[in-house]
């Protein structure tokens, strides 16, 4: 409660209550009675009481912090489905219990100190330095608190970090543990291993039919067809109901020619732009026009490249100045301007080259703009349409009587499970809403159920027409893989058997080099491993086992394809300890806060139990809306 008013107190035992939740419901469910305290109550600690209206405040409060995380606003009894009016609660039970402890104790500030810590809190400093009153004023005003609430609140909140300090204050990480700690999460081995894969379990022969039998029979679960459901859909898109063969010639030839630019490209040219800035240039330019002299005679006399004035392709448009870009536009290509009076100064322009115009015949869009008109159509009439169907469903309408008044497609795909698989094992091609598949197995065969959203413009209906129950599948349609799963676990046998002499006759003193030889394999190696590693060459079962002894530990672990790898430990490299190294330093903070939270955490516990707790569950109620719908 009230983060923002607090910030000013930043040591970690602040930090620490701020953050406490320190029993939570279940634990003071259980310990409190549950019993009617008071109208304005919903808890007290002895006589430390939690108003309605603290509770109230928390609570929405805390709700506006994880609605901003998730991007929309979260109501009361959502905050009750995730659990959060038992944090809440059990935080101000926490922060009763430290009250009356500190009403115990006899502890206080002084208003001198209180004034002090107010005056120079971070979050009520101006702009350029210092106090500012108003500052406050405002944010007392948006989280709802007067002054003399936030007094008494800043002051209880300071009595109960007195409390924190004397216990927790002056605890540090023992170096024993911190080094545990650091050498758990560091150190590294050297793991070298054998990979067993399918081909080391040589052929594995076809099952008789005694065989494949008694294993289909014992493993028939594995085989059972699930429940599949059939549906019908009717689909509402735009692109669904659109009619492009309503759409006129007349309205198809308006938008070709509305958007130019999109059928076509304009004339673009290669343009050579001499700027006259100066006075001399010009001159110069005029002398050598008037003596019959070319464009390119007059870039040599100015020592000027054409590459440095070439503007590129150019299309009218993006001439800025009107008079260079008639001018331009008026020459053929090769020819060369005379002087042209520009908006910032005369140029000399020639054209290099002519790209002409270009434009799609209509012919060759025409059925493009005629669906897309079609579809823009359909987008303006989609939402009556989707009342007009609302409509008739409430009237009792099946979907298979709207498609026909409505003259709609109905959509009739095959049989799925719940995963959205065919009963053939292949994917049913479904549209692509979330939840259908879902909603279809939480609904039933005569459920009518709500309309899903469809992208942005679009809705879907479906009913459930047919449940086709789960069942035992007979060996016959299955055989093939049965035959596989069977050929599987033999070759899985096979493997272990093999790991696991392998694994034996390293313990007997064998070298794993030889008995990869004797298997036609090789030896590999992984350095450098951790027990947080993954993804690597290693299991992660052999990366757990390679830690569960010394150097010279072997085991044995199964791949995520199937093959089996035999390891041995060859060395352990254990990591150096230093206390202040940037790490080890991080880690020395966080469990140093672990330790004083874990002793603050069962001294509020005890105070709790020895204070006793009440709660009243009505008031609570009242707050998160159980029952009312929030």
């Amino acid at each position: 409660m009230l983060n923002t008013l607090r910030e000013g107190a930043k040591s970690w035992i602040s930090k620490l209550l701020l953050i406490l939740l320190v029993l939570s419901f279940a634990v003071w469910g259980i310990s409190g009675s549950m019993l009617n305290i008071g109208s304005d109550k919903v808890a007290t600690v002895g006589d430390e009481g939690v108003s309605v209206v603290e509770f109230d405040r928390a609570y929405r409060q805390e709700l506006d912090r994880i609605g901003r995380q998730i991007g929309r606003p979260l109501s009361t009894v959502e905050g009750a489905a995730f659990g959060l009016p038992g944090q809440v609660l059990g935080q101000l039970l926490a922060e009763a219990a430290l009250n009356q402890t500190a009403t115990d104790l006899n502890l206080g500030v002084s208003d001198e100190e209180m004034v002090r810590l107010i005056q120079t809190a971070p979050a009520f400093q101006a702009p350029g330095g210092g106090f500012d009153r108003a500052l406050l004023a405002r944010v007392l005003q948006a989280n709802g608190f007067t002054e003399d609430e936030f007094v008494a609140e800043r002051r209880r909140f300071e009595e109960r970090r007195q409390i924190a300090e004397a216990l927790g204050g002056g605890i540090k990480t023992p170096a024993p543990m911190l080094e545990a700690f650091n050498q758990h999460a560091n150190e590294t081995r050297t793991v070298n291993f054998v990979v067993l894969d399918a081909a080391a379990a040589g052929e594995i022969p076809a099952p008789d039919a005694e065989t494949l039998s008694a294993y289909f029979e014992d493993n028939k679960a594995r085989f059972r067809a699930p429940e599949y459901r059939k549906a019908v859909l009717l689909e509402l898109t735009p692109e669904k109901i659109a009619k492009p063969d309503e759409v006129s010639e007349d309205e198809v030839r308006q938008a070709y020619e509305a958007d130019t630019s999109r059928f076509g490209e304009p004339e673009r040219r290669r343009i050579l732009q001499l700027s006259l800035t100066s006075e001399e240039a010009q001159d110069t330019a005029r002398a050598a026009l008037e003596a019959g002299k070319s464009f390119d005679d007059i870039l040599a006399e100015l020592q000027i490249n054409a590459e440095d004035i070439d503007l590129g392709l150019m299309t009218r448009g993006d001439l800025v100045d009107p008079a260079i870009a008639e001018a331009a536009f008026a020459l053929g290509e090769g020819e060369a301007s005379g002087l042209v009076e520009g908006r910032f100064a005369p140029v000399l322009l020639k054209v290099t080259e002519v790209s002409p115009a270009h434009k799609t015949p209509l012919a060759e869009v025409a059925d493009t703009l005629r669906q897309e008109i079609a579809v823009e159509k359909a987008s303006r009439e989609i939402l009556d349409l989707h009342d007009e169907i609302e409509d008739a469903r409430a009237g009792g309408a099946t979907l298979a009587e709207v498609s026909e008044r409505f003259n709609l497609t109905l959509d009739t795909p095959p049989a799925f499970d719940a995963q959205g698989n065919a009963m053939d094992g292949g994917k049913v091609t479904l549209p692509e809403v979330d939840g259908l598949v879902s909603d279809v197995f939480d609904s039933d065969v005569g459920i009518e159920t709500d309309v899903l959203q469809m992208g942005r413009t679009g809705f879907l209906w479906f009913e459930v027409s047919e449940v086709v129950p789960a069942r035992d599948r007979s060996l016959d349609e299955v055989r093939d893989q049965v035959v596989a799963a069977w050929t599987e676990a033999e070759r899985g046998k096979r493997l272990d058997a093999d790991a696991e002499e392998m694994v034996s006759a390293l313990n007997d003193g064998g070298e794993l080099a030889a008995l990869a030889a004797e298997r036609g394999t090789e030896v590999r190696t992984a350095e450098g491993v951790k027990r947080s590693t993954s993804g690597g060459p290693l299991p992660a079962d052999a990366v757990s086992g390679a830690f569960s002894g010394p150097v010279g530990t072997v085991g044995r672990a199964t791949a995520s394809d199937g093959s089996r790898v035999v390891y041995r430990v060859a060395d352990v490299q254990v990591p150096a300890f230093f206390r202040e190294q940037g790490e080890i330093a991080t880690l020395d903070t966080r469990l140093g806060e672990a330790l004083q939270a874990s002793i603050i955490g069962q001294y509020v516990q005890e105070r709790e139990a020895a204070l006793g707790v009440s709660v009243n569950q009505a008031n609570v109620n009242r707050v998160i809306g159980a029952g009312q719908g929030g």
